[in-house]
């Protein structure tokens, strides 16, 4: 029988981690999902740990890449590095902002691969419009080089199936290109990726909003702006998904 998480609150997604960190660069404490752990490396360089899993001390910082930028320039982040690693020798590389996005990119590739084993996420512009018909979307990807009618068209069913749903379904841009994606996931020309369960979701989010705010300006939501075609077909996907969840219910 086919399930569906809307209507098996019963049996929630894995709770989302809300353990807190303080960031080394305002003092600030704030939820870890929107922070960054650094580590020191065996030859003691300071670096990226995207797995959060390395060992030994680590310092937090905010996933904000002008923030970061903005310490490393007045000297103070060899300072604020020195107090949360409690003395112990390390060394900065030059383009230790350059290295902690790219980390930051590894880290939701991994993600997405993962899910994709999982079978919590699924690929290609029918499959996901589908999906989303079906009301068995969290949230939608696309490629940063997706064509805008079919992102814009994907977009505008997101946003009329989670009216109809009362809730929201995000639909974002990944700041990656399409060949990036398909390498990670061992497709060819990935544009659009639909995600199927609730906590893999929450994840692949959190972990793209720390690439976001640290990769430099990108468009997080796509298009607002739907065109009144693309408007119309949303919504009459929206009507088949209420008609779904009550059949269900």
């Amino acid at each position: 029988m086919e399930t569906n998480d809307r209507l098996n609150r019963d049996n929630p997604a894995s709770p989302k981690d809300d353990s807190t960190r303080r960031c080394i660069l305002t003092g600030e404490s704030a939820p870890r999902a929107g922070l960054i752990r650094l580590a020191l490396g065996p030859d003691g360089q300071v670096a990226a740990d995207w797995s959060e899993r390395l060992p030994g001390r680590g310092a937090w910082i905010s996933a904000d890449r002008a923030l970061f930028d903005s310490v490393a320039e007045r000297g103070r982040l060899r300072g604020a590095l020195a107090r949360a690693f409690k003395g112990a020798s390390f060394s900065l590389a030059d383009d230790l902002g350059d290295r902690i996005a790219a980390a930051l990119e590894q880290r939701l590739l991994n993600r997405l691969g993962l899910e994709k084993r999982s079978g919590t996420l699924i690929l290609g512009g029918d499959r996901v419009r589908e999906a989303l018909a079906r009301g068995k979307v969290f949230a939608v990807l696309h490629a940063a080089d997706a064509r805008p009618d079919g992102s814009d068209r994907i977009d505008g069913m997101a946003r009329a199936v989670g009216e109809s749903l009362g809730e929201d379904i995000p639909h974002r841009r990944v700041p990656l290109p399409r060949e990036a994606l398909s390498a990670a996931l061992g497709r060819d020309n990935v544009v659009h990726i639909a995600l199927i369960d609730e906590g893999a979701a929450q994840r692949v989010i959190a972990d793209l909003d720390r690439l976001a705010g640290f990769a430099g300006p990108q468009s997080n939501e796509t298009n607002d702006e739907t065109p009144d075609e693309t408007t119309k077909l949303g919504q009459q996907d929206a009507t088949k998904v209420a008609a779904n969840a009550r059949e269900r219910h």
